[in-house]
C-alpha cells in the first residue's frame, strides 16, 4: 500500500522545512511513503526548500490559482502516480505530521473514506473559535454529517473516495467536500490532532467579514449543486407560508400575496426542474469516475 503525502504550498518558505521534517517515513500497514509539494505560483524559495529536502514530487501551478485548485491538482497526481492513500497537510506548519499514522489508521482498517483531524481549538482566539462552532455546526447541519471541525485540512483520502472527488469553488474545498461526501453518503471519521499556532496570517481572506462571506457563499453554492431538489422545495414552501399569510392578512387586493404566489409555483417549477439537474449531475461524476480510474490505474501500474 502506497501513501503519498501532499503539502500545497503558496509562498511557505518559512515553514516548509519544519513541515516536511515532521512527516513519518515508515508507518505500520503502508509499503511505500513519497511526499509531494504543490507549488502555487511562489515567488520565495519554496521550491528551492522543496528540492533541498528530496521531496519525491514538485508540481508547480502558475500563476497562483488559489488553495481549491491546488488541492485538486494534488489529488490527480497523487491517484496519477499510484497513492493508495492521500494525505493532505497544509504547508504553513498548523498541523504536525507526527499525527498522520493515526489520520490513515480507519482507512487501513477499511473503516472510514475520508479521515479529519479534529484541531484543539481551546488554542483559537475566541472569535475564530465562535466561528468554527458555528460554521461546523451548519455544515454538519446541512451535511448530516458528525464533523466537528469542518474548516480541518489535515484530511487522509483513500483512493477509491479520491476518484470521486470534485471541487467546484474557486475559495477552498473543506466545506464543499464535507457537504459533497455527506451527499454521497460516503464514510467520514474524524480523529483529535494536535495543531500549532498561526504562523502567519491566512492568506485566504483578508478579515473576519470576508471570511464569513466566503465561507456561506461557499456552502450556500455546495447546496445548490448537491441538494438543489431540498433547496429548491424549502424555498416554494417557505413562500407558500408567506403567501397564505399576506392573503389573510392584506387580503385579495394587496400585491404581495400575489407575488408570493407567483414565487411559490418558480421555485416549485425549480425543484422539479432540479430532479433532472440532480440526475444528470450525478451520471457525469459517475463517468468521469470511471474515467479517471481508467486513466489513473493505467499510470500507477
Amino acid at each position: 500500500m502506497k501513501l503519498i503525502i501532499q503539502i500545497p504550498c503558496y509562498n511557505e518558505e518559512e515553514n516548509l522545512a519544519k513541515v516536511i521534517d515532521e512527516l513519518p517515513t515508515k508507518i505500520d500497514g503502508i509499503e511505500k511513503i513519497e511526499y509531494m509539494v504543490i507549488n502555487d505560483g511562489s515567488t520565495d524559495k519554496t521550491r528551492e526548500i522543496a528540492i533541498e529536502k528530496k521531496v519525491n514530487y514538485i508540481v508547480d501551478i502558475f500563476p497562483n490559482k488559489g488553495l481549491a485548485n491546488t488541492f485538486m491538482t494534488g489529488i490527480d497526481e497523487c491517484l496519477k502516480n499510484g497513492a493508495d492513500i492521500i494525505v493532505n497537510i497544509d504547508g504553513d506548519h498548523q498541523y504536525s505530521g507526527k499525527d498522520i499514522p493515526k489520520l490513515i489508521e480507519p482507512i487501513i482498517n477499511g473503516h472510514a473514506d475520508i479521515v479529519i483531524g479534529e484541531r484543539q481549538i481551546e488554542k483559537f482566539s475566541p472569535v475564530k473559535r465562535f466561528l468554527q462552532k458555528l460554521g461546523s455546526f451548519f455544515v454538519r447541519l446541512l451535511s448530516k454529517t458528525k464533523v466537528p471541525d469542518a474548516p480541518s485540512g489535515f484530511r487522509a483520502y483513500s483512493r477509491e473516495y479520491a476518484l470521486k472527488l470534485n471541487v467546484y469553488n474557486q475559495f477552498t474545498y473543506t466545506l464543499e467536500t464535507i457537504i459533497q461526501a455527506g451527499s454521497n453518503k460516503e464514510k467520514i471519521e474524524t480523529i483529535k490532532i494536535e495543531s500549532f499556532p498561526n504562523t502567519r496570517k491566512s492568506r485566504l481572506f483578508k478579515n473576519i467579514p470576508q471570511y464569513i462571506y466566503k465561507s456561506t457563499s461557499n456552502v450556500i453554492k455546495a447546496l445548490f449543486i448537491y441538494k438543489p431538489i431540498r433547496i429548491w422545495a424549502i424555498a416554494s414552501f417557505i413562500a407558500f407560508i408567506l403567501a397564505i399569510l399576506s392573503f389573510m392578512f392584506l387580503g385579495t387586493n394587496a400585491i404581495l400575496p400575489y407575488a408570493c404566489s407567483i414565487v411559490t409555483i418558480q421555485f416549485a417549477i425549480a425543484s422539479m426542474q432540479s430532479i433532472s439537474i440532480q440526475a444528470n449531475r450525478k451520471q457525469l461524476e459517475k463517468l468521469q469516475y470511471y474515467i479517471k480510474k481508467e486513466r489513473f490505474d493505467k499510470n500507477g501500474e
